[in-house]
């Protein structure tokens, strides 16, 4: 196997100093493209150019060539310095010329192999009963069998090891079953790139609402979500989704489907953020304001200790302590009551919304309000 890199346009080169890296879509176009090559020309080339979305053109080595297995190869992914469960994942293609099954005008039959997650529900704009291959990418494995013969060709997409990594990801309560997906919409990988993530919230909110959920819960996190699943095991595990910072995305999103009831379940800090009409909850992006925080106590009547550690930090976890330390719920209910109130303004008044404030630990709930 070729230990080099893909060669990297300057066009792509990561501002920040840190490396970008390649899509699950990208690896597959370029292995698509080289076991086609090997099948037409006869031999399995090194290295392979393909062309991504924005029509930059890159260079991968070819890995796992086996000359007793023709026609199959492999491009190992190279997530750059984004923490990506599929860095280092070898995204295999084999192909065959296509027999006489194929549908005119098709000339492109792509299947799922090992390690391709299989569609068992709507709601991804994919078929159900397919591979999760999704559309960018499918696209860009065509085009890069075009490339080089425009017969009608059979690729195969695996992915060995993909279902161990699909554990790490949404694909269980999305119905993707049996492995990974094969994603991306711009064939590169930015590092911490938070669009990946919004893309997730959004598509489980879209696989929810196909399902006909009429109730979604929010979560900020796996503790959060933990709870919320152990509290409501009446839902099912595709109504539960854990939205992170994305918390304004999930709600506009949910509204728009139709989706009546949202339950919000986080801690201190994010409800805090909400309570103070803040929908993007990042730290980087936004600040716990203390004057919100004191202000809630004074209107709940609270110990004047409870007061006072409004504005002791610049944590709303020191001040949700102190609340609990004195036996203070008020204004975290209070809090809790503000933050369901805009989260339902924020999807135009289209949502019933409950706020639940569980401990730091996300055993138990603490606070609740409602829109």
């Amino acid at each position: 196997m070729s230990t080099s890199e893909p060669e990297l346009s300057p066009d792509v080169a990561n501002a920040t100093g840190l490396r970008t890296g390649w899509t699950t879509g990208t690896c597959a176009s370029a292995a698509a493209k080289a076991a086609t090559a090997w099948l037409v020309h006869g031999a399995p080339p090194t290295e392979v150019e393909v062309r991504l979305p924005d029509d930059t053109r890159v260079t991968f080595p070819t890995a796992d060539i086996d000359p007793t297995h023709p026609y199959r190869i492999a491009i190992v992914k190279d997530a750059g310095d984004d923490p990506d469960c599929t860095d280092g994942a070898h995204i295999t293609a084999e192909v065959q010329w296509a027999d006489d099954s194929y549908e005119a005008g098709d000339d492109v039959t792509l299947l799922g192999g090992t390690g391709v997650g299989q569609v068992t529900k709507p709601g991804l704009g994919l078929d159900v009963g397919g591979p999760a291959i999704n559309p960018v990418p499918a696209r860009m494995i065509r085009q890069a069998i075009a490339e080089v013969t425009p017969l009608p060709i059979t690729c195969t997409i695996s992915v060995p090891g993909g279902e161990q990594m699909a554990a790490k990801t949404s694909n269980a309560r999305l119905g993707i079953v049996g492995g990974i997906s094969i994603l991306g919409t711009t064939g590169i990988v930015k590092p911490f790139s938070t669009a990946s993530y919004r893309a997730s919230v959004v598509q489980q909110i879209d696989v929810a609402a196909a399902q006909g959920k009429d109730t979604v819960v929010l979560a900020t996190g796996s503790r959060s979500d933990d709870w919320a699943q152990a509290t409501w095991p009446e839902l099912e595990p595709v109504s539960f989704v854990e939205v992170g910072d994305f918390t304004g995305i999930a709600l506009r999103r949910a509204a728009g489907h139709g989706i009546e009831h949202v339950r919000f379940v986080g801690m201190a800090g994010k409800i805090a953020k909400l309570a103070d009409g803040v929908m993007m909850t990042h730290f980087h992006r936004s600040k716990v304001s203390t004057e919100l925080l004191e202000s809630v106590a004074r209107a709940t009547a609270a110990p004047a200790v409870v007061v006072g550690a409004a504005t002791a930090t610049n944590t709303a976890r020191h001040f949700y302590e102190v609340c609990v330390e004195y036996g203070s719920i008020g204004p975290l209910t209070r809090l809790c009551n503000m933050a369901a109130t805009n989260c339902r303004s924020h999807a135009a008044g289209q949502l019933e919304v409950t706020v639940v404030m569980v401990d730091f630990d996300g055993h138990r709930e603490v606070a609740r309000g409602q829109s």
